[in-house]
């Protein structure tokens, strides 16, 4: 992909690229759906395994090969439209993710029912709201916990006919309904179904307010997942892709995935309910490449480190690392390794390098982010070890991926490019503008929304901050309404400084703050899993209460090591002067995090509103 062969706009005063369109284009016939992402594999490539079902056990997997996963789909089907689901009815899953969410998704696109995922997380008053806004028929729940959550808000849901349970065989249920339906009814129903007609009804996760139903076409899917075929190919199709998929599937990033693994030649995804049992499940099921949000990535770069200790192993971890972002920053930079650099990652990769692989599994070959930013420190890491790190940027109106880095042109720092035939602008303001074939049509009853989402020559407001690279690359500096004005009137971005407060090993999560306020403070909260190698470590008790810990000396200390490193890339002016550690952690109970594991920063504003005013700025006006 070259500029030369893109369309791209200027912008005369500055010269900088104010637009950036894909060459290319990308394919969906009106009469092509979800469900023809099966039968079309189907056809190419005849019956092979498609599905592995962990239901036999940790490290334990269940092969379902494409005709046996086609068939349970057509029963199920039959079973939907004897149970009274018409094309265009709404059918929720509360679930996590399990190989019965796949067999429903692709029952209910075949048919044209809507899916409606619910957060496996959502309290029941959060289910009610979405059962009633998309008028939902039927529920489905995975396990007893969460079906009488469903039962629960029943009565309050006038258009709910039903709840039924997976762990109570519904899926077994449904085909039982579906004996009375003929191949002809169920033919006439798949015929019907366009592209076009309405796919799902996603709920936003509310980041930055109460959810919207964002309404989602088959063609939205099929154009990003083709699209996927074309500008990720290495990743998705070639060498026989193994996917372990354990990000819940009401996020359209897990499903969009999904989609790409089903619908490519000889992919097999394998579905993880939970995670309780995960180093196992990936030696077991031997994945070529997974997806996650940044904190997964984190999470397996601090275990790594904390295994290696702090004596003779943990400093040869450290040097590791540091080399292992070194020799990626000389690839990014096309700089020559020396015979120093090579000698030393030789001896690395023996070391170390290959341990940290093998954790995710002995055949991986690529990871994936998105969700939200990833630390280029730590991307940089996973490229230098051998794993690139493929970065994306989208939203769920845009059915997840909207840019991407491509295997051969990642340049760590940038989400990439859009998709063949989309476009992506930078508005005056800053602010990130999309449009493509994978744009959503509108939120759900919020007419008035859906108005405000788009400008009047048609682009989608991201409500993100961004800048384009020659090439077309988007790169990510922050959100409209995440940017702090102090009392001095400095504009502050606050996700470049968190980015380098959460590197230290016992945080779990920064928050800056100071929006009308006299200087720049943040909120950390401590991850209890660096805090159980880090305590002995320093002669404290692991066990130590969250709360005794918040106040230790010592602990202030380690963070504000990492608080400095975020200040040398600011001025004095946009620079953390102070911080709290918090004995509270942010959580979907508290409704600091999504499910999806974004902080919410209203929220966090919010509910820690006394420690801003308290303990940052007390006495300060």
């Amino acid at each position: 992909m070259t500029a030369a062969s893109a369309s791209i706009v200027t912008n005369p005063s500055t010269g900088t690229i104010r637009e950036y369109t894909t060459p290319g284009s990308i394919i969906v016939n009106d009469d092509e759906t979800l469900y023809s992402l099966l039968t079309e594999r189907i056809e190419r490539t005849g019956e092979d395994t498609i599905i592995a079902s962990r239901k036999l056990g940790p490290g334990r997997w269940d092969d379902i090969t494409t005709g046996e996963f086609h068939q349970l789909v057509l029963d199920v089907a039959k079973g939907l439209i004897a149970f009274g689901i018409g094309k265009g009815d709404a059918v929720t899953l509360f679930s996590s993710t399990r190989y019965e969410w796949g067999v429903l998704d692709f029952a209910l696109a075949a048919i044209g029912a809507v899916n409606v995922p619910i957060y496996d997380t959502d309290s029941a008053a959060q289910a009610e709201r979405i059962l009633n806004d998309s008028d939902v028929k039927l529920a489905i729940a995975d396990n007893r916990e969460r079906f009488d959550r469903l039962d629960s808000v029943k009565d309050h849901c006038p258009a709910l006919k039903q709840i039924l349970m997976l762990d109570g065989n519904a899926l077994g249920a449904l085909q039982g309904f579906g004996v009375t339906v003929s191949d002809e009814e169920l033919d006439a129903r798949i015929e019907a179904t366009r592209a076009d007609d309405l796919a799902t009804i996603v709920y936003t996760s509310g980041s930055t307010g109460a959810p919207k139903g964002v309404e989602l076409t088959h063609r939205n899917f099929l154009s990003i997942v083709r699209a996927g075929y074309e500008c990720l190919s290495e990743v998705i199709c070639d060498d026989h892709p193994r996917l372990l998929l354990f990000l819940p599937l009401a996020h359209c990033f897990a499903r969009y995935i999904q989609y790409c693994s089903i619908g490519s030649d000889d992919g097999v995804v394998g579905y993880l309910p939970d995670t309780k049992s995960l180093l196992p499940d990936l030696r077991s099921f031997r994945p070529t490449y997974l997806l996650g949000v940044p904190r997964v990535f984190e999470k397996v770069y601090n275990a790594a480190s904390r295994k290696a200790g702090a004596g003779f192993k943990g400093r040869l971890f450290a040097k590791a690392a540091e080399a292992a972002r070194a020799w990626s920053r000389a690839q990014q930079a096309g700089e020559p390794h020396s015979a120093k650099a090579i000698a030393e990652r030789a001896t690395y990769e023996a070391l170390v390098y290959r341990t940290v692989r093998g954790a995710l599994g002995p055949n991986i070959r690529y990871v994936a982010c998105g969700g939200a930013p990833l630390s280029p420190d730590l991307a940089h890491f996973y490229a230098g070890i051998g794993l690139p790190m493929i970065q994306g940027y989208g939203m769920t109106e845009t059915a997840a991926p909207f840019t991407v880095t491509r295997v051969h042109d990642n340049v760590i720092g940038t989400v990439g490019q859009p998709a063949p035939g989309s476009s992506v602008r930078i508005a005056d303001d800053g602010e990130v503008q999309v449009r493509g074939e994978n744009v959503f049509r509108g939120y759900h009853n919020l007419p008035e929304k859906t108005a405000e989402a788009f400008t009047s020559d048609g682009w989608l407001h991201t409500g993100d901050l961004g800048s384009l690279d020659a090439d077309g690359r988007l790169t990510i500096t922050g959100r409209k309404k995440d940017i702090i004005i102090t009392a001095g009137g400095k504009n502050v971005s606050p996700i470049p400084l968190e980015q380098e407060i959460v590197k230290c090993p016992i945080v779990e999560h920064a928050v800056v703050v100071g929006d009308g306020r006299p200087f720049i403070g943040a909120l950390v909260t401590l991850d209890p899993e660096g805090l159980a190698a880090w305590l002995p470590l320093h002669g404290f008790d692991a066990d130590m209460p969250i709360a005794q810990v918040a106040n230790l000396t010592e602990v202030h200390d380690e963070i504000q090591q990492y608080v400095d490193r975020a200040n040398a890339t600011v001025s004095r002016a946009e620079s953390v002067r102070k911080f709290v550690v918090l004995a509270d952690r942010f959580t979907q109970d508290n409704k600091c995090l999504t499910p999806s594991l974004k902080v919410v920063r209203p929220a966090v504003n919010r509910v820690f509103a006394g420690v801003i005013s308290n303990e940052l700025y007390a006495g300060k006006h």
